[in-house]
């Protein structure tokens, strides 16, 4: 089949469909991925067809107004600017979505593009997946990870809550897309949820059943597959010098916040240096999208711009991070604690989910940590032996998991279109 990835957002929110898109190409699909201009090195660097939306994601995260709203966690507003910003991207989105998935047979989105990816699809009069890191399906067994936990009483309503705020959000702008670019219906009040694009197709989950089990109460075409990790590229080496680092002494923790960035990442920086101090670590900090920055600083810390987790997490003793997915994943897949500092959106969900594991520290929101906080955090995750060994029998169970392997074998079974 032909199949077109709609994969907008950070490189953590790529890098899943990245994995998923080469393990379709590898058992014989025809894959194109689109997404932001910043990522078509990335991208085609696994072999794979890049078209792209036209825009570089970083100038949008970037930006003062986002660096505010993303240190203050408050994730109404933060929706509230996403929203203004797809309005601003709508056209371009609309037309380089649609340049793409012409002549393919599927269209595969995870929830940064579901809207798009759906329009698109019912401009084609062809099929979409739904693909997600994080549950978005309704549940009575657990609350909506974009929601405050509540009680268990009201979980499947939190999830159509939750389904309602991310499309009124983003409505302007998949009205804009429509009538501008498409020519096609407006969707209904309610959103796209029961396009017929999406009707008897199956719903991909990129997570490991230990970590999240399949709820009771979800059909059989919903299915949790595994982790989808990219390998590296064949071409990828360490610096030498990170190299001497990590053979200087006992591992180092790991520290990155991915994309999400603040108005003064410095004081960040001075505060997690502060951390290791008190306890006496070494670390390995990402400056990253973040824009983490400290001159003169210690030479137990090495400071490096980029580098892939699944060669790194191997080599650390924990990780300190935001919750994004894929990091989280990461951090589960290398066997080893975390400590999470969640800003917005899914990443209370998985600071606190990493917690009732018993694989790392009780998570502390962004705008509540301080050095003291991440210090006893720390001292947690590099002595408690029982957690530790948790976290390496987790990421056992995880690595013998293919989640790749499996999402081909649901795609197999669907029935190739036929030609019109």
């Amino acid at each position: 089949m032909r199949i077109v990835i709609i994969a907008p957002g950070s490189r953590g929110d790529v890098q899943p469909y990245i994995a998923l898109g080469k393990g379709l190409q590898n058992a014989g699909h025809y894959i194109r991925l689109v997404s932001h201009s910043n990522f078509e090195s990335l991208v085609t660097s696994y072999g794979l067809e890049f078209w792209s939306f036209g825009n570089d994601v970083k100038d949008a995260v970037e930006n003062s107004e986002m660096r505010e709203l993303t240190e203050k966690g408050n994730f109404l507003l933060l929706m509230a600017k996403m929203a203004k910003e797809a309005q601003r991207e709508a056209l371009r989105f609309a037309k380089g979505g649609l340049l793409a998935a012409q002549g393919m047979d599927i269209v595969l989105s995870g929830i940064g593009g579901l809207f798009i990816g759906i329009a698109i699809a019912e401009k084609l009069n062809i099929q979409l997946v739904q693909a997600y890191v994080f549950p978005f399906t309704p549940t009575q067994e657990f609350s909506s990870v974009l929601t405050p936990k509540l009680p268990a009483l009201v979980n499947r309503l939190s999830h159509h809550l939750a389904r309602q705020l991310m499309w009124q959000g983003f409505r302007s702008a998949d009205k804009i897309a429509r009538k501008k670019v498409l020519n096609i219906p407006v969707t209904p009040l309610l959103g796209p949820y029961d396009s017929k694009s999406l009707h008897n197709m199956p719903i991909l989950y990129g997570f490991s059943p230990s970590v999240i089990p399949a709820p009771s109460d979800w059909n059989d075409n919903t299915h949790i597959t595994g982790y989808w990790f990219v390998d590296e590229s064949d071409d990828w080496r360490p610096p030498a010098t990170l190299l001497d680092f990590l053979q200087s002494g006992s591992p180092p923790l790991y520290v990155g916040f991915g994309s999400m960035s603040n108005r003064n990442p410095e004081q960040t920086a001075d505060l997690v240096i502060r951390a290791l101090e008190l306890t006496n670590q070494r670390a390995v900090l990402l400056s990253g999208w973040s824009g983490l920055q400290k001159t003169n600083i210690p030479k137990s810390i090495f400071m490096i711009d980029t580098i892939p987790h699944s060669w790194l997490f191997p080599r650390v003793s924990a990780v300190i991070h935001h919750g994004g997915a894929s990091t989280t994943a990461a951090g589960l897949n290398a066997g080893i604690p975390s400590v999470i500092i969640p800003f917005f959106g899914d990443q209370p969900f998985w600071g606190q989910r990493i917690a009732d594991l018993g694989v790392g520290s009780k998570p502390i929101p962004r705008k509540e940590l301080t050095a003291e906080k991440l210090a006893n955090a720390i001292t947690e995750v590099v002595t408690n032996k029982e957690m530790r060994q948790r976290a390496a029998k987790l990421g056992k169970q995880i690595q013998i998991e293919n989640g790749i392997k499996s999402a081909v074998e649901i795609f197999s079974k669907l029935e190739k279109p036929k030609a019109a």
